[in-house]
């Protein structure tokens, strides 16, 4: 680079090595390596604030995630903790087994009862709560949001246990009212025809208050204009919710399907706390044949009944975006 002073002017030019003719002022030079050194120091700042919570994802998460993986590519059982290098690499003869595993099949067919049965009926019921909030009830609006809610902010392990005392063959709250009318009751979480119904059933009283304050929101940011204008070519309510208002609903619809569907297809502290799975697997899920697995020492087939269930949440979760997406 070459320095040269043009008469009449006070300032020095560089040349630019860009091409000719080209020239930066030295005070444009002192600003470009200012902003350089303030974006680096930025930079720098930014890693030093993520660093924490960069070591405990990848100390808690990540790593978890590739070791559980790598157990269930090998015959990892609980004796092995001690050495776990010296285990054997298997493949996916893991995977193979636990498909020839009969438990591990029931508990997939009551996963997707679960989800396929649950799944539509809590999305109908909290869209049906929230076209009811938004049209048909004015007085104490506020009152009623908070009972859908208050399921879905309860521990879930508080509301089995709750169900579980009101479903009581002999002194629950449900028999009792029942027999009131001459009808004699079953016992609800003893019985393979019903354990699982129920399950269904409280699922879909305590998730709808999540469903409800979301299609609420969508329901809301409908235009007026639009329900205006149909309403003065003639469509009816009916007409006007099918052809306006349920395709505008399609995001919060889609949210709602997608987190609705992963916690359904992850289903554990409700057989957990009321029926241990039973009676005879009629409850299991496949979250709790692989905590099952894992409390027997067989890591491999918990680790591998765990990435199924993984596959299956990625699988429900491309085919809800495909029909549910946005066609603009």
């Amino acid at each position: 680079m070459s320095m040269s002073t043009h008469p009449g002017q006070g300032d020095t030019r560089v040349k630019s090595a860009a091409g000719p003719g080209r020239t930066i002022r030295p005070a444009d030079r002192r600003r470009f390596a200012l902003r350089h050194t303030t974006t680096g120091r930025q930079a720098r700042a930014a890693w030093i604030l993520a660093a924490p919570f960069l070591a405990l994802f990848a100390a808690f998460m990540l790593l978890p995630v590739v070791w559980s993986l790598l157990m269930s590519l090998t015959d990892t059982k609980s004796a092995d903790l001690r050495t776990p290098l010296n285990v054997s690499f298997t493949g996916f003869d893991t995977y193979v087994r636990i498909f020839q595993d009969e438990q591990f099949l029931t508990a997939l067919r009551n996963t997707a009862v679960f989800v396929l049965v649950g799944l539509p009926l809590t999305l109908a019921a909290g869209l049906a709560a929230a076209v009811v909030l938004n049209n048909g009830i004015h007085r104490f609006r506020a009152v009623f949001r908070v009972g859908f809610y208050l399921p879905v902010i309860t521990s879930i392990v508080a509301v089995a246990v709750v169900w579980k005392t009101l479903l009581e063959p002999r002194a629950g709250l449900v028999n009792t009212a029942l027999g009131w009318f001459g009808i004699d009751g079953p016992a609800w979480l003893a019985d393979t025809r019903f354990a699982l119904p129920v399950m269904i059933v409280m699922a879909v009283w305590r998730n709808l208050g999540t469903v409800m304050i979301i299609m609420l929101a969508g329901l809301q940011s409908v235009p007026n204009s639009l329900m205006e204008a149909a309403e003065l070519d003639g469509a009816g309510p009916w007409q006007r919710f099918w052809r306006i208002t349920f395709p505008l609903l399609r995001p919060a619809l889609l949210l709602t399907a997608v987190t609705t569907g992963i916690g359904y297809l992850q289903f554990f502290d409700e057989p957990f706390v009321m029926t241990d799975g039973g009676p005879l697997d009629s409850t299991l899920s496949a979250t709790m044949y692989a905590y099952r697995q894992f409390g027997n020492g067989n890591y491999d087939a918990a680790s591998a009944a765990g990435y199924v269930v993984f596959v299956l949440i990625v699988a429900l979760t491309t085919l809800q975006f495909r029909v549910l997406r946005d066609k603009d």
